[in-house]
């Protein structure tokens, strides 16, 4: 199956198909994890993009049944430069074509990853075609030329009702932009009891449950595109506890009265270190995310930066001075990825417990 990938400047690249036959459009991101690759498809974060893996090794363990971090893969295609069709792991249960194949995503190797992602660090991330069905270089340029990429994915990449999932402990409000279900895992396992609510929620529904903390979630797109989620988040500032993570952080900061911005490639993989001015203690963490705070935007809102990216000095967490509220920009539940930073849903639980007292 010939595969083709295809870049909003021209640029094009042959390989091989595999998964399903069909032709996506989207942005073209990398990620350096190298391992995780069920975790990060499943990622509804990575909604609306392709991901070019730079680990040149992709599915070599298989796909397990205990990985996905969703209900199926969000992401819109896969490039590596190289596929295992034939998995050795003893909890795999298919190989990754057949599993993109059932998931209805396009993939294709047989590329120079690594000449990708020198492009996307050097250029930026951009919009890409990519196809499996053989079309021409004409076709997919018409095709990128006429597609318009989205920026509010998170509006529809969560839960459509709300879900409850039991715990004998704090009552915690999940605003859902499009969450992992590991982080859930996360906090459910510290005896959370979690309502969690998708993004149309309003203030007054979600303060109705009379919730102990309020956790706002990972999601995929531009964080000022969530504009009806930050209006009702703002009702909420100062009323009860509040924890954000990834696109979570970004909408706090903009409810709070600050300002993001889009960066040239983002931040994509499981080795991003991480500096913890409350802790002096600096972690390795796993991110994925296009968007930043800017830091001074924040800090005239009343807002203290405690974490900062050891790569570029973006901001990677925040607290406010006097209000029970944090966040971070990337995820400390670690899945894929290293797990130093789960230290931070414990900071969520005493916080809840400040604000009981």
């Amino acid at each position: 199956m010939e595969g083709l990938l295809y870049l909003e400047d021209g640029t094009f690249f042959n390989g091989r198909g595999f998964g399903y036959q069909t032709t996506k459009v989207g942005e073209l991101v990398f990620n350096t994890s190298m391992t995780g690759y069920q975790e990060i498809l499943t990622d509804p974060s990575y909604n609306g993009q392709i991901i070019n893996m730079t680990y040149p090794l992709i599915g070599n363990y298989g796909i397990s049944n205990i990985d996905n971090e969703s209900d199926g893969i969000y992401a819109f295609g896969l490039v590596a430069k190289d596929v295992c069709f034939t998995p050795s792991n003893h909890l795999s249960v298919k190989n990754i074509d057949a599993w993109l194949q059932e998931n209805k995503i396009p993939g294709v190797w047989n590329l120079d990853t690594r000449k990708i992602t020198k492009k996307i660090r050097k250029e930026g991330t951009i919009k890409c075609v990519i196809s499996t069905e053989g079309i021409s270089i004409e076709q997919a340029k018409k095709l990128c030329d006429n597609t318009m990429l989205r920026g509010d994915y998170m509006k529809f990449s969560g839960t459509d009702t709300m879900r409850h999932i039991s715990g004998d402990g704090h009552k915690v409000a999940v605003l859902d932009f499009g969450v992992k279900e590991n982080i859930l895992k996360e906090l459910n396992k510290r005896g959370c009891d979690l309502y969690i609510f998708p993004y149309q929620a309003t203030a007054e529904e979600i303060l109705k449950i009379k919730p102990d903390g309020l956790f706002l979630t990972n999601g995929p797109g531009d964080p000022e595109q969530a504009t009806e989620a930050i209006q009702e988040i703002k009702k909420m500032i100062g009323k009860v506890p509040m924890f954000g993570i990834c696109m979570g952080h970004q909408v706090l900061a903009l409810a709070a009265g600050g300002q993001t911005y889009k960066l040239k490639y983002g931040h994509r993989g499981g080795n991003h270190g991480v500096y913890d001015k409350d802790t002096d203690k600096s972690h390795i963490t796993a991110q994925n995310h296009g968007y930043a705070v800017k830091a001074e935007s924040v800090i005239l809102k009343g807002m203290e930066i405690t974490h900062v990216n050891l790569n570029d000095g973006t901001v990677e967490g925040m607290k406010h001075r006097d209000l029970p509220m944090f966040s971070v920009q990337y995820h400390p539940e670690a899945s894929p990825g290293p797990n130093d930073s789960s230290y931070l849903f414990d900071k969520f639980i005493d916080l809840m417990e400040g604000s009981r007292k």
